[in-house]
């Protein structure tokens, strides 16, 4: 998986995945493009300002997306690749309990971030003729679950953005796809979760891998697809 010279722009850089994300395309030669709300502690990660451009951003703000994108874009001159890992978890209450902030917080966290990305991104890739995006979705949206409405909602339409745009933009040749993590080994998901067996859960570097594939052009044929990284959880 060769990504040498290619511009590979990263939301949520700054989180656990997104570090391990952003260290493997940097390994196979990628420009990257990290945007998180705040990237003073990626400085010392990513020190390379020809290749490394940091970017602070809302990503629920559309206008402060388009800015990113179009620094990106003045840096790189392209945008090969989108990774949207941008998101979070938070339980809920009951369906008809679920508060009207927290609905609107997880539906924009996961599923609003994706969608002003893409109004951003996508112009570009089809003046380009190409392009890859990939998202995080969850293995648990693939159902709903009790005191977990809202997550599972906005996952689903993570999902579902992904299964719309790759049948618009794959004649484009624009490849979209998603992974769908169960839960990912963090020092917070550690320590929220004590008593459980952190070697079965996904370890961010497989995950990494899992994205990268995606991003490849060893995926140019797979369009659309929700791929299941699960580990032994």
């Amino acid at each position: 998986m060769n990504f040498q010279d290619k511009t590979v722009v990263i939301t949520g850089a700054a989180g656990n995945l997104g570090r391990v994300v952003a260290r493997r395309f940097a390994d196979e030669g990628a420009q990257l493009v990290l945007i998180d709300l705040q990237t003073g502690d990626l400085e010392s990660d990513f020190p390379n300002r020809e290749r490394h451009l940091l970017v602070e951003a809302n990503l629920l703000q559309h206008d402060e997306v388009v800015a990113a994108v179009d620094k990106a874009m003045a840096r790189f001159g392209r945008i090969d690749v989108l990774c949207n890992l941008a998101g979070g978890f938070r339980m809920g209450e009951a369906v008809h309990e679920t508060s009207q902030s927290n609905w609107e917080f997880l539906l924009g966290l996961n599923a609003g971030s994706v969608l002003n990305m893409s109004r951003a991104v996508v112009p570009r890739m089809l003046a380009a003729g190409a392009g890859k995006i990939v998202n995080v979705g969850a293995f648990a949206a693939q159902k709903g679950a009790a005191q977990m409405g809202a997550y599972v909602a906005s996952k689903s339409v993570v999902m579902r953005l992904t299964e719309s745009l790759a049948a618009e933009l794959r004649e484009q040749g624009i490849n979209v796809n998603c992974v769908l993590p169960t839960i990912i080994d963090t020092p917070e998901n550690r320590l929220a979760m004590p008593g459980a067996d952190p070697s079965r859960w996904v370890a961010p570097e497989d995950l990494a891998n899992a994205i990268l594939f995606l991003a490849s052009d060893q995926a140019r044929a797979i369009h659309g697809a929700s791929l299941p990284v699960s580990g032994l959880s």
